[in-house]
């Protein structure tokens, strides 16, 4: 009923009219969503891997680019880094290469269904890393599925009705006509193949995540479109990720020159729990520093401002501060530095003032990052829900309302003649 009142509101010719038909835009039915059997195409945007990993119900990880795979940019990724996720247009490697079965200590699930490979990807790191806090709801599932074998982890993901409505929280109604269409198109290719017994052309093979780990002090390539895992050897120097780099350079060398048909995401350790834990060091630092100076040198502060190198301390935070998400408790639980008791313990202002102008400037420098953090985590955010939205009303609203204005037909024809 809503629907055909909306239909009845794009007949009429005011310009208010116009606009709020422009501006029709909803998220896609959940209720269709939810009762598709597919999965849907997930771009290889950090924003989305972080906004799934959320949903799940994973905390303390974040998902960032990498931007190449110079030495210098691998080594200063957030550490740790639990896993890379390599996205490019698959090709069948060399079986030889994978495990006879899959080892003891390794987590890893096939993919099963089509598109499903960003969750897959992203499963297949977080189920190897056990100091990642996976929620209640992965949690129990890697409990159930400890014992599969590669082929039921990936059918009772297909399965996981939990996975697969956050997978496809992304998805709009074009992405499940697509995904359907793909399908259709699957089935029909493979009859061919059989009819002819040709290979299939590598031209149209699809783009693919696939994650890299870390596991029992070996480098381990977890494709979900090959039957086991794929040992890259021993870590050595604790430098895992670099590694793997070779084979992801071994990838890309496959590619004609100019063609930029990859993508590399790393799952990190989320910097703002240690930032603001590093802030509630420093809130108490500062704290048992101006109580020590009190008693030693009561007109200290004047002091300080009074000296050249004066650090302003506008803005300093020096309790709970909900801004920073930081806690009394936080403040309370955060241990001294073991330098700055020993300078505190002893007598000597100066040290202690020294102290001060080095805390405060360290400060500044922590609300800064935080808040950056805190910013990308909104735009993660705004960028999901952009991606959710559906657009295609507004699209057919705003082309019927130039047909209707006798608009659309003279764009079309300077189109033609352009």
């Amino acid at each position: 009923m809503a629907e055909s009142a909306k239909r009845r509101r794009l007949t009429r010719s005011s310009d208010v009219s116009d606009a709020s038909a422009v501006s029709s835009t909803t998220p896609a039915p959940m209720d269709d969503i939810s009762s598709w059997n597919g999965f849907c195409e997930v771009e290889s945007e950090p924003a989305f891997f972080n906004i799934i990993l959320k949903n799940f119900g994973v905390t303390g990880v974040k998902v960032q680019e990498v931007v190449s795979l110079d030495e210098e940019i691998l080594r200063h990724l957030p550490q740790p880094v639990y896993g890379l996720i390599f996205l490019f247009r698959w090709r069948e490697e060399d079986p030889d290469k994978q495990e006879q079965s899959c080892p003891e200590g390794v987590w890893f699930a096939n993919q099963t269904v089509k598109n499903a490979c960003a969750s897959v990807a992203l499963l297949n790191i977080v189920y190897n890393a056990p100091e990642i806090d996976l929620g209640e709801n992965l949690q129990a599932f890697k409990d159930f599925t400890k014992d599969f074998t590669p082929a039921l982890r990936g059918d009772a993901i297909a399965n996981f009705k939990f996975v697969k409505d956050i997978h496809n929280s992304f998805a709009r109604k074009m992405d499940v006509l697509n995904g359907d269409l793909q399908l259709k198109n699957d089935a029909e290719a493979k009859k061919r193949k059989r009819r002819t017994d040709t290979a299939e052309d590598e031209s149209v093979a699809g783009f693919h995540f696939i994650a890299f780990v870390p596991v029992d002090g070996k480098v381990w390539k977890l494709d979900g479109l090959e039957r086991q895992p794929q040992n890259l050897g021993l870590i050595e120097n604790q430098e895992w990720v670099l590694q793997a780099k070779p084979e992801i350079e071994n990838r890309m060398a496959q590619y004609e020159e100019g063609q930029i048909e990859f993508s590399i995401l790393g799952l990190v350790k989320e910097p703002l729990a240690d930032l603001v834990s590093a802030l509630a060091r420093n809130v108490r630092s500062l704290a048992v520093v101006a109580k020590r100076l009190d008693s030693l040198k009561p007109d200290w502060r004047e002091f300080v401002e009074s000296t050249t190198d004066h650090v302003s301390t506008e803005n300093l935070v020096t309790g709970p501060d909900s801004i920073y998400e930081l806690t009394h408790k936080l403040i309370e639980q955060s241990q001294l530095p073991p330098s700055l008791e020993d300078v505190v313990r002893h007598d000597i202002a100066e040290d202690i003032v020294e102290c001060w102008q080095k805390l405060v400037p360290e400060q500044r420098g922590l609300r800064i990052s935080i808040v950056e953090e805190q910013q990308s985590n909104r735009l993660d955010q705004e960028r999901a829900n952009s991606r959710r939205y559906e657009y295609g009303p507004a699209i057919e609203a705003l082309v019927e309302i130039l047909a209707r204005k006798a608009v659309l037909k003279d764009m079309v024809e300077l189109e033609e003649f352009s």
